[in-house]
């Protein structure tokens, strides 16, 4: 994430018209238990705007035909809006060349294609994966399975007690024993801003490849793989206010070419035989089978409604409410936040003294405010900050003060219930 000046930040939240950009999301126009929809679940997923609903609704109406082999209207037609999809892609992420941009389907099957095609050529007894306490599941148990198949060794890094990663124990893990280095850019259960530029630099002095988990991220002011200089790069359409099931993984160039193929099947070979078969280039090898057309439409769409709203400018609304929710919630009795108070990426996390998070998220639910409350497929974190699970608010372009007040107001009546 590269962020603008403090002072640019603030003038940019100033100007910022939250109330245009709820306008064009329909879905939050609605009533929850005969209350105004109060949305804050966004790190799960994130409302989708009247721009990629239509783009979706056009893909199936007008050009649904599938992809790349077709010569009819129809199949050129839906060739073209994938492949602008991807330019927008492109652009979005800062990468070189479209064909450094694979469409997958989310962060998860990223992570595991590289896993399974880089890893698994790469990596052997001995070697060493280096991750952090603050991963989410899915930056976690991908690399447990390829040390299982390779020999390698899964090495974690440290947390410290306001969840920011230790770059000290970082450091001291690195090795040239290290070949891979997978570090979530955003914490998705404490808002925690990795630095991940600082971290590629580190982890590439000792000559290993750094994959980025950007599911968090890519959402909230905007990517620049190049200037991060990461290998890889992985997020999810849904977070990005785009389609489920559909995502982008940004690999550089020279290293798709010498990666073999994830899953065998139509559109990603050059010569098929009985006697042996040819693969096509990146990012075709990567993509077999029909792909998710009206999905990456979709996704399109939403890169391009992010940019037309304008990447800092979102990142500086952000940043000014989570502030303001930092001190709102402040005030709410017995009420604990867990991750970084300043430098956040737009996550409240906290638990209430006495109250089970279920049950907080449940009395929040009856008055309208949708939250996360579990895990946050982050157990090993959990367990770090000692408590099973916390409560979740999750903040999008769209949220307001309202929002956090609403929230706010809602915890109250959590404490006085279980009082």
């Amino acid at each position: 994430m590269i962020e603008a000046p403090r002072d640019d930040r603030e003038a940019a939240a100033l100007a910022y018209d939250v109330a245009l950009v709820r306008a064009d999301f329909p879905g939050l126009n609605q009533q929850i238990h005969d209350k105004p929809l109060c949305y804050l679940d966004n790190a799960a997923t994130a409302q989708k705007p009247q721009a990629v609903l239509d783009a979706i609704a056009h893909a199936y109406t007008w050009d649904c035909a599938n992809v790349h082999r077709g010569v009819h209207v129809l199949s050129v037609r839906a060739t073209q809006a994938q492949e602008a999809a991807r330019e927008s892609a492109r652009r979005f992420l800062g990468a070189g060349h479209a064909d450094e941009v694979l469409f997958t389907g989310g962060t998860t099957a990223g992570i595991n294609l590289v896993a399974q095609t880089w890893g698994r050529a790469n990596l052997g007894a001995g070697d060493e994966i280096l991750i952090t306490w603050m991963e989410h599941h899915s930056n976690i148990v991908p690399w447990q399975l390829l040390c299982q198949q390779t020999g390698a060794r899964l090495v974690v890094a440290e947390v410290d007690d306001e969840g920011r990663l230790r770059l000290d124990d970082f450091e001291r893990k690195l090795s040239p024993r290290t070949k891979l280095v997978s570090v979530v850019h955003i914490s998705n259960a404490l808002g925690t801003i990795n630095p991940v530029a600082e971290i590629v630099a580190m982890a590439q002095a000792v000559g290993a490849r750094v994959l980025v988990d950007g599911a968090q991220s890519a959402p909230h002011g905007g990517v620049d793989v190049r200037a991060l200089g990461c290998d890889f790069f992985a997020c999810s359409g849904h977070k990005i206010y785009g389609p489920t099931g559909i995502g982008l993984l940004y690999g550089k160039a020279e290293l798709l070419a010498e990666m073999p193929p994830w899953m065998g099947g139509g559109d990603m070979i050059e010569t098929v035989s009985f006697e042996g078969t040819t693969f096509a280039r990146p990012p075709a090898r990567f993509e077999a089978g029909t792909p998710h057309i009206a999905g990456a439409i979709g996704l399109g769409a939403a890169l391009e409604y992010v940019m037309a709203r304008g990447p800092q400018a979102i990142a500086a609304h952000e940043r000014a409410l989570h502030a303001y929710g930092v001190d709102a919630l402040g005030e709410v009795p017995g009420l604990r936040l867990i991750g970084p108070r300043t430098d956040n990426g737009g996550v409240l996390s906290f638990v209430l003294d006495g109250v089970h998070p279920h049950d907080a998220g449940t009395v929040l639910d009856h008055e309208g405010i949708a939250v996360r409350v579990g895990h946050h497929c982050t157990q090993p974190l959990m367990k770090r900050f000692g408590v099973p699970a916390t409560i979740r608010a999750s903040l999008a372009m769209y949220s307001t003060r309202d929002d956090v007040d609403r929230l706010a107001q809602g915890l109250r009546k959590v404490v006085e219930f279980f009082a």
